[in-house]
């Protein structure tokens, strides 16, 4: 086996000192390391004079960060060193590091300063977040496709100030409370007695890091740089979309200063339909048909279709319908959304019976007992017994309330002291 950081070159800089954790430190423990030392050394918070100073080591920090945080790039860091990430010795040059993608994900800035901050050259522009909402949709929809049109309240960059908050020619002055910075500390409670420390925008200067006096400020939007607008959309759900579907509309969500606005995203959430049950893109319905018809058969139009067609069944005498039986017809289903394939339809037998007294004489039931099948055979048996029977029972109450685990229905209630009968939990 290899030696672990011993084979490391002389010249190397250790990453573990460098962030002042030991080399068996778990990844949350380098996390918090590293948390602290980019706060401490981020070149916005030192004087100007201490800069480049701090911007150099804020890097070194990070690129450790960013390569002890990886468990393959941390596994060959401890077999070969820095050396493993040196193209010109062989290395794979995996260690370079996107600054402003890091710090953007753990504090919401980049290398370039806070919003607002004064330092560094150009920053990538981060991304506001995305808006997640349900929209509900009928099976009838679903299977032709829709588009809606409707007008949405956003917040959007405020025309008149181009979203700097202040009227035109007026120069902000520094905000007192963030230092410029556009962020601040504050902490919320995430439990009884436990409350944690976070980064947030600024209140004050909403996370612009500048500030108008109130006399100043840009009479449209008062100074908070964004205001609210409406906005035709159009959503188009195309036909055969399923439940759950994420219908995007790109850089639809809230404008916010500083910021690529996020998406818009719809998520479909099919509404129950009182003929159709979906799977997939197979349907399936109640195929409801008289007795004469399970036995004599029968053509005509078995259910209105979800586009409004008669879908029109020629079942021939001879074959018989039972309860329960299914029929498949392909084809029949919900479209699919690439070519012009659909599902299939499946029809479940119910048959409707008579009811009670539905013929008018004996002679009927006669006529009616020598068509049809006779009876099986009869059971052959020591004694016979003539019961009385009961209609209409329902058999979920079988075993009820008996104390028999296997009655679907029984609820085992717990005891409210030990030793009134029953079996007792101990604890392992």
């Amino acid at each position: 086996m290899n030696g672990g950081p011993s084979s490391q070159d002389e010249g190397d800089l250790d990453l573990y000192e460098l962030l002042g954790v030991d080399k068996t430190a778990s990844p949350d423990v380098i996390k918090k390391a590293y948390r602290k030392l980019a706060l401490q050394h981020h070149p916005d918070k030192v004087s100007e004079e201490l800069r480049a100073e701090s911007e150099a080591k804020f890097k070194a920090v990070t690129q450790a960060y960013e390569i002890l945080r990886d468990e393959e790039k941390r596994h060959m860091y401890d077999q070969h060193g820095m050396a493993a990430f040196d193209p010109s010795r062989g290395g794979g040059g995996g260690a370079e590091v996107d600054l402003n993608d890091i710090l953007a994900q753990m504090f919401g800035m980049g290398v370039g300063g806070m919003p607002g901050g004064g330092g560094g050259g150009p920053r990538r522009q981060r991304r506001s977040p995305d808006e997640d909402q349900p929209y509900k949709v009928t099976l009838e929809e679903l299977y032709k496709g829709k588009t809606v049109k409707f007008a949405a309240e956003k917040q959007v960059i405020c025309s008149q100030c181009k979203g700097s908050g202040g009227k035109e020619k007026v120069k902000a002055t520094k905000c007192e409370r963030c230092r410029g910075q556009g962020l601040q500390e504050a902490y919320r409670q995430v439990g009884p007695g436990m409350v944690r420390k976070e980064i947030v925008p600024c209140d004050h200067c909403q996370g612009s890091g500048n500030f108008f006096k109130e006399k100043d400020r840009c009479k449209k939007c008062k100074g908070k740089r964004t205001v609210k607008e409406n906005k035709a959309l159009e959503l188009y759900i195309p036909r055969g979309s399923m439940q759950g579907e994420r219908i995007v509309l790109e850089g639809e969500a809230d404008q916010l200063p500083d910021q690529t606005p996020g998406d818009l995203i719809f998520h479909l959430m099919e509404e129950p339909h009182d003929v159709f049950t979906r799977i997939g893109n197979d349907l399936s319905a109640d195929l409801n048909v008289t007795l004469s018809e399970a036995l004599t058969g029968f053509s005509r139009v078995v259910v209105k279709h979800l586009d409004g067609r008669g879908i029109h069944i020629n079942h021939p005498r001879g074959q018989i319908l039972r309860p329960g039986e299914v029929l498949k017809v392909p084809g029949e289903g919900m479209p699919m959304k690439r070519g012009d394939m659909k599902g299939d339809l499946y029809l479940i037998v119910k048959i409707e019976f008579p009811e009670n007294g539905w013929l008018m004489d004996e002679s009927q039931y006669d006529t009616l007992e020598k068509i049809l099948p006779p009876p099986g055979s009869p059971i052959d048996c020591d004694e016979v017994d003539d019961v009385h029977f009961e209609e209409d029972a329902d058999i979920e109450q079988m075993g009820a309330h008996q104390g028999d685990p296997r009655h679907g229905g029984n609820e085992w209630e717990d005891d409210e002291e030990e030793g009134e009968g029953g079996a007792q939990c101990a604890t392992q």
